[in-house]
């Protein structure tokens, strides 16, 4: 029973580099982007991904570096995230799992994931707002479409992180009294 649990551990590991690593790469592209965006503005045309948003940017420069300053940092703190879980991962102890670490750990995931969902809905509400006045946002939508689902997911992670607390507390009293 221990190997599978070794295994699915060690596969749930190559799982979130994969990820942190995909995450780490589109954030990197998006932070030259950004880059060339301000030295060569003739470039917008030619962002990640093909998201030509020379439009947004020839209507008004300050909505488009607004807006992508949402995907940014949302782009980024999604790095944050998962560099956590990869922490949290390497120094978690499957014999004795209730540590401070741990419970530390999974709080600031909650927290991280929170910021993501409510900086994802009020992008998605700005977005709205813009393009109701005419500006062309499509292309950036598919940056903030699941707000909701990081939110209920901040909060799901934060009664675990409670849990774990209660955990931690738990176990050191129960290594006080033996």
């Amino acid at each position: 029973m221990k190997t599978k649990k070794n295994v699915v551990f060690i596969i749930l590991n190559i799982i979130t580099w994969i990820i942190f690593v995909g995450l780490s790469i589109e954030a990197g592209a998006l932070i030259v982007n950004f880059v060339f965006s301000i030295f060569k503005p003739e470039m917008v045309q030619n962002l990640y991904n093909k998201m030509d948003l020379s439009e947004l940017y020839n209507q008004s420069w300050m909505v488009f570096y607004g807006m992508y300053g949402f995907v940014l940092f949302i782009s980024i703190l999604k790095c944050i995230l998962f560099y956590i879980v990869i922490m949290l991962l390497l120094k978690l102890n499957l014999e004795k799992p209730f540590s401070t670490f741990v419970s530390a750990q999974i709080t600031k995931m909650s927290y991280l994931t929170l910021s993501i969902g409510l900086i994802s809905y009020i992008a998605s509400e700005i977005a709205k707002k813009m393009q109701q006045t005419g500006y062309v946002i499509e292309p950036l939508n598919q940056f903030w479409v699941d707000s909701e689902a990081f939110i209920l997911m901040a909060a799901i992670v934060y009664v675990i992180a409670l849990i774990f607390k209660k955990g931690v507390e738990l176990q050191s009293e129960n290594e006080l009294t033996i």
